[in-house]
């Protein structure tokens, strides 16, 4: 499955993504709330991070990690994906997603979540979709209230080595029955912007 939207592609990730994903993962400013700065090893990425993305996607068509490509220069801006929790018989996905720091501010966040929100009512039998970052992450929490999605719960963090972990980590979702009731004025042009291929 390809998605487009205006300003970006996202497609499959492929083992060719390895080295952008290696160098995305290396800056400690994209890190900062997700390992605390630290780097993720490229023996993760090319043995545990594609591999998965890639049987996700298999398994189950429209889950799993998405290269965003910028749609008009055509260069890697980060990652999206839609995950099905390994701990839940639910029909819920975690929305996830990743960008370089370049691309920060543009709004690109929050048009790539927005594409895959549709995705997971429009074209999944998602009855929930979910997405978390931590408390004090203030850009990621107004992408995902952006998205449609509302705060849920707070968690304890566990990692002490992330920015912010003694002030939790915050949940924020979207049922089926918002999705399908409420009024989300970006939900009609992200329809009409959004496609997809294949």
């Amino acid at each position: 499955m390809i998605i487009e939207t205006a300003h970006l592609v996202l497609r499959p990730i492929t083992r060719d993504d390895a080295a952008a994903l290696v160098e995305l993962d290396s800056d400690p400013v994209v890190m900062r709330y997700v390992s605390g700065g630290r780097p993720t090893p490229r023996s993760m990425i090319e043995d545990w991070v594609i591999p998965r993305a890639i049987t996700e996607m298999s398994m189950r068509r429209g889950v799993g990690m998405f290269a965003a490509m910028d749609r008009h220069r055509g260069g890697f801006l980060g990652w999206f994906s839609l995950r099905a929790p390994r701990h839940s018989n639910r029909a819920e996905l975690e929305l996830t997603y990743r960008l370089r720091r370049d691309a920060w501010g543009y709004g690109i966040a929050t048009e790539g979540s927005r594409a895959l929100v549709q995705v997971a009512f429009d074209r999944l039998a998602t009855d929930r979709l979910f997405a978390g970052t931590m408390a004090v992450n203030a850009p990621s929490r107004r992408v995902m209230e952006k998205s449609g999605m509302r705060l849920a719960a707070l968690h304890q963090a566990d990692d002490a080595a992330v920015d912010g972990y003694e002030r939790g980590e915050v949940e924020y979702e979207i049922l089926r029955s918002q999705w399908e009731t409420a009024h989300f004025p970006w939900a009609r042009s992200a329809r009409a912007a959004a496609h997809l291929i294949a």
